[in-house]
């Protein structure tokens, strides 16, 4: 489609045939690169895997374990909770584990997919090896060669276990992170830390600290159902039908969960001569959890009637994973709180190891396959809900403890100066917005400083510290993201993920509705920014400066809506295709990845369209943009529209002007079109360059009347009645 345009349009006008032949080579440059790109053959990027990979006591029938253990030639089965298997060299001895990252951990990256992970381990607890086998970070696919991510990976050989491993850390802890990546390499390093000390722990490697155990405050005074669900005693865990790809209008898990050793909690739940049976059937050591559930699922699954284990539930406390078999079940018949939900399934559940400690924190993990409904492949996922032992229930409340980050907190606490400076500047443009009409005014008779010069460290600000610096540019990717999460359910962590691409949508979302796309999109966007400041360069070096006809305009400004709406439909049927194509947008070259980590077309691509904009303004923003055409639909319905008067249906001096051309013949504002550069509004309020006004003022003249003050509607204030003629009056609108 882009190339058709581009061909219509070189052949109608010899001044851009130049430009346009340019501009089709790179285009089918860039499809040629993406089609031949590691990302669309054999790169991780959402690899499929094998199916039994995650179920398979076999692992290593699946997945290369030699390549992370190096001298490993043999593999034992999987083993341990969690799992890993054990390598063995040509000479029997043991020569390492290995393990699978969603065996032991569910960290998430940007994408808020994870990383599946295969990672070695030597006999002394040193990672041998690191291959990402799949993982949906959009940022790796086109954006960042496959190399980068090896070369991180690479700094993991030969680190311990139980050693500190930080991103941008100093000394030997040091991990350089991949430039425009950051999210995904902290999700990344999280994941291999937890992974390798939960298996070192199980190896005998590291030893785990032995916590003292829970003290419960002897409560003899039963609880209400209510009580114990504000209190945290009892949590709530619900898994609806679209969370695991299935259909129906009830709740496939409503389940409740709690701890009953607490005297508190088990006197309320069971009654006090049940809970004295249930204490005298325990060994020390020995914990007691309860679970109901009103769903139309089931929480115990079938493989206890199979093997005498329950595989949907597990309770995970640090790196350690818990399971049940049907020799640690026992039947709960009835909830005694005051309050207490029928049920439709039931029971107690005994965990049977010492090294759980009940008065810190822990979760309880449902197990399912969630099922694809465009590709009906089944992907093994996890659903958590976190417990905790209330103060009252403990003597002395609980423990000091630092709970993990996760990879979203981390990333707003390293960057809490940059967070607040990037928030003064959105503010500092609000404010100007808000009060534009005093700096406008503040810019008549010829002079647009007050308004040119806060358009212009606007621009700095967003193309040095949000793009550079920051590499804070939102793309179409984002927006295809969130029309997915409508479906398929709000993911916060995910969009959390970025602190400046977050709060750049915060800013985004309400500012469209209010006044249109062109705050962000004139003042703030990165290349939107450098774009604009480029054009003006070429004026101060007297370039040539070149607009499109408006028959033209008006055809061409489609096309980012055309591409738009194609990438928004491809990623229905495939989201890794959408990505690929929306390497229409140069972001990842200009600012995330950089020019020289890109292929030539990228280069080539880019480099022509900041070479045009030095003779045309922004033409990337009204041609080709997808982000633009998909903020500008919702700009149509803005709220606070540019003043217009009636004089403006036959004036042509503001269109004449409008670099964005969103001025139409009968002086009317495309909204969807303007890039509020408000040029158009000094001339509103100024005398001598608005043409209605300018007559206006000279009538006065001529006939001795006073000039005053010009009002909101961009009129002289009359002093006194004036006998004005029809055509000269002038009534604002909007």
């Amino acid at each position: 489609m882009l190339s058709a345009c581009i061909s219509r349009l070189s052949a109608s006008h010899g001044l851009w045939r130049r430009c346009a032949t340019l501009l089709r080579i790179v285009w089918l440059g860039l499809l040629c690169c993406l089609a031949h790109s590691p990302a669309a053959q054999a790169s991780s990027y959402e690899r499929e895997l094998p199916k039994a990979l995650s179920t398979d006591p076999d692992m290593c029938r699946w997945v290369d374990c030699a390549a992370v253990l190096p001298g490993a030639t043999s593999f034992s089965l999987r083993k341990g909770a969690p799992p890993y298997v054990e390598g063995y060299g040509a000479d029997k001895k043991l020569k390492g584990y290995v393990f699978l990252s969603t065996d032991i951990v569910d960290t998430q990256g940007y994408s808020g997919k994870p990383i599946v992970t295969l990672i070695g381990m030597d006999g002394s607890g040193h990672i041998s090896g690191v291959r990402v086998l799949k993982h949906s970070e959009p940022i790796l696919l086109v954006g960042i060669p496959e190399n980068k991510l090896t070369d991180f990976l690479n700094q993991y050989l030969g680190r311990f276990a139980g050693s500190r491993m930080e991103i941008g850390g100093s000394g030997k802890e040091r991990l350089d992170a991949i430039s425009g990546a950051t999210v995904t390499v902290i999700a990344e390093n999280q994941l291999i830390s937890r992974c390798a000390q939960a298996v070192a722990y199980q190896a005998g490697i590291m030893k785990q600290a032995v916590r003292p155990p829970a003290r419960f405050i002897d409560s003899k005074q039963p609880a209400s159902w209510q009580a114990l669900l504000t209190d945290g005693s009892v949590q709530h865990l619900t898994v609806t039908p679209a969370d695991i790809g299935t259909s129906g209008s009830e709740a496939y898990l409503d389940l409740y969960y709690g701890y009953l050793n607490a005297p508190g909690i088990g006197r309320s739940v069971l009654g006090d001569e049940d809970y004295a049976k249930l204490m005298k059937t325990l060994k020390p050591g020995e914990h007691a959890l309860f679970i109901v559930n009103n769903g139309s699922g089931s929480f115990k699954g079938s493989g206890f009637v199979r093997g005498g284990l329950y595989d949907r539930i597990q309770v995970r406390q640090d790196l350690s994973a818990y399971t049940f078999r049907d020799t640690d079940y026992l039947n709960l018949y009835a909830l005694r709180a005051a309050g207490a939900p029928e049920f439709r399934e039931s029971g107690i559940f005994i965990l049977r190891d010492p090294h759980f400690a009940a008065a810190w924190p822990w979760r309880f993990a449902f197990l399912a396959n969630k099922e694809d409904q465009q590709t009906g492949a089944k992907q093994f996922t996890s659903f958590e809900s976190n417990y905790w032992l209330p103060d009252n229930q403990l003597q002395g409340g609980r423990p000091a403890v630092e709970l993990p980050q996760a990879a979203w907190k981390k990333a707003w606490q390293d960057k809490q100066l940059e967070i607040m400076l990037f928030g003064g500047w959105m503010a500092a443009v609000l404010v100007f917005f808000i009060s534009r009409d005093r700096w406008v005014r503040r810019s008549r008779r010829g002079s647009k400083r007050w308004v040119s010069w806060p358009k212009t460290i606007s621009w700095l600000i967003a193309i040095a510290f949000a793009g550079g610096l920051e590499m804070a540019q939102p793309s179409i990717t984002q927006v295809l993201t969130v029309f997915h999460a409508l479906s398929d359910g709000w993911n916060w962590s995910l969009f959390l993920s970025d602190p400046f691409i977050f709060m750049f949508w915060l800013l985004i979302v309400p500012t469209t509705l209010i006044w249109g796309r062109g705050l962000f999109c004139g003042w703030m966007c990165p290349f939107g920014s450098l774009s604009e400041l480029l054009y003006k360069i070429g004026r101060l070096l007297h370039l040539p400066a070149g607009k499109l006809p408006m028959a033209w305009h008006n055809r061409l400004k489609w096309l980012k809506y055309a591409i738009f709406f194609l990438l928004l439909a491809v990623s229905f049927f495939s989201m890794p295709l959408a990505e690929k194509l929306a390497e229409v947008e140069p972001f990842k070259t200009t600012f995330l990845v950089g020019v020289l980590n890109r292929s030539w077309p990228f280069a080539l691509f880019l480099a022509v369209l900041l070479g045009l904009s030095l003779f045309v303004e922004r033409p990337f923003c009204k041609y080709l943009c997808p982000l633009g055409a998909s903020l500008g639909l919702p700009s149509r319905f803005n709220w606070l529209k540019l003043r217009r008067k009636d004089g403006c249906t036959s004036c042509k001096a503001c269109a004449v002007g409008c670099g964005s051309l969103s001025i139409d013949a009968k002086g009317r504002i495309d909204s969807r079109e303007c890039l509020m550069c408000l040029d158009c509004m000094v001339m509103y309020y100024d005398g001598h360059s608005c043409p209605p006004l300018a007559q206006e003022r000279k009538r006065r003249e001529k006939a001795g009347q006073p000039l005053t003050p010009i009002g909101r509607d961009g009129l002289y204030i009359p002093i006194k009645p004036v006998a004005t003629p029809a055509k000269d009056t002038l009534r604002a609108k909007g």
